[in-house]
């Protein structure tokens, strides 16, 4: 079977967890899939597109080259199905067949967990608090840079998530 070795996207290569690479047949034809566990923070940035230039090396040093479709495939970690239809199967020496009928299916979320992918790629995301505060402490949070007020309460956070965690 053949492994992927990386994946480019747009150009840009990204962080592929686990990935599986095949031939899906169907009774409407062949098409090239290409599955991977990304982070959150790729499924974010590609999971809306139609199309994308996709460039896959594998393992034997043969690159693949080709538009592909999207989609973002439910389940318990971020993944990336990315497809297109084949019409010569000559170029896919060595890749696994796939048919419609069959039980087996990749598993490629299997001994990898979300805080490992996070340890590569940690999303950020805005989030509004609303607080009743003395006038004083309201004052000064104006008075701060959002960049300071931000790792003051990311540390915050962690310090006071680190302690709950030893007293539980």
């Amino acid at each position: 079977m053949v492994v992927v070795k990386s994946v480019h996207i747009d150009g840009e290569r990204i962080h592929v967890f686990n990935s599986a690479i095949y031939i899906f047949e169907s009774n409407l034809g062949f098409t090239l899939e290409l599955d991977l566990i990304v982070s959150e923070v790729v499924l974010k940035k590609y999971k809306n597109e139609d199309n994308l230039i996709i460039e896959v090396e594998l393992e034997d040093n043969r690159i693949i080259h080709s538009i592909m479709h999207v989609k973002s495939l439910p389940g318990g970690l971020p993944q990336l199905n990315l497809f297109c239809e084949l019409d010569d199967l000559n170029d896919y020496e060595n890749v696994k067949f796939v048919n419609e009928n069959d039980s087996w299916f990749p598993n490629i979320e299997e001994g990898i967990t979300l805080e490992e992918i996070r340890k590569v790629e940690m999303p950020i995301e805005a989030v509004n608090v609303k607080l009743n505060l003395p006038i004083d402490q309201v004052e000064w949070l104006k008075n701060q840079k959002k960049k300071d007020l931000n790792e003051l309460f990311r540390d915050f956070i962690y310090d006071y998530w680190k302690k709950q965690k030893v007293d539980s």
